[in-house]
């Protein structure tokens, strides 16, 4: 299956993809857009629900995935749907969110996907955070020639009609502070194309300790 089109969030989808656990029931992709992400898991798990509070690109998700088996798409705010809504607390082996945290508050984004993780299941966040430091800056100017050769190479960096664009407000340092409160244990990288990815396993007890 051809992507379509490409950008920096879609650049990591398959960095997403191995990381998904081998033999996986359900999986959740929040934040889901259009549905691409979405398209490449049904692949991997046997169940996938896609869950984006805009109704456009639902109705886009649903129309560009139908006839997919074993695809859901839900129009709703997974930061209320991890306590009373449609999705079930508990209920995912797989959680990923490709530039979603940024667009809303970040440990109560990461506690909502927390509380929706099956124990001994994984998260995947692929990030976005703010330049503060001269090494950030450094880091992301060295960016800049890759993400050159590679919208070249796919015919250039687009993005679905509708997608809700927002900058990072929190640096790199404030993220990889929070992520090591919330998700102990959890492994964090910094990449090239102005994205952080940060992995995390729930342990088999539930609780939010390594």
């Amino acid at each position: 299956m051809t992507s379509g089109y490409w950008n920096h969030n879609v650049h990591y989808h398959p960095f997403v993809l191995d990381a998904v656990p081998s033999g996986c029931r359900t999986a959740l992709d929040v934040g889901c857009g259009e549905g691409l992400l979405v398209r490449k898991l049904a692949r991997q798990a046997r169940s996938v629900t896609g869950v984006d509070r805009s109704g456009e690109m639902i109705r886009l998700a649903r129309e560009r995935s139908a006839g997919l088996a074993g695809v859901t798409f839900l129009e709703a705010d997974f930061l209320d749907s991890a306590s009373n809504g449609p999705l079930a607390a508990g209920a995912y082996d797989f959680i990923s969110a490709v530039a979603v945290v940024h667009h809303v508050e970040f440990a109560q984004a990461v506690e909502a996907m927390v509380r929706l993780l099956a124990p001994g299941g994984r998260l995947v966040i692929i990030g976005l955070a703010r330049n503060r430091t001269p090494q950030d800056w450094i880091i992301s100017g060295a960016g800049v020639p890759v993400a050159r050769f590679n919208a070249r190479r796919h015919g250039g960096k687009t993005d679905p009609d509708g997608m809700p664009v927002q900058m990072p407000t929190m640096a790199w340092g404030e993220v990889r502070g929070a992520a090591r409160r919330l998700l102990p244990g959890h492994h964090f990288r910094r990449h090239l194309l102005w994205r952080y990815s940060l992995i995390w396993n729930k342990p088999v007890g539930g609780a939010n300790k390594s």
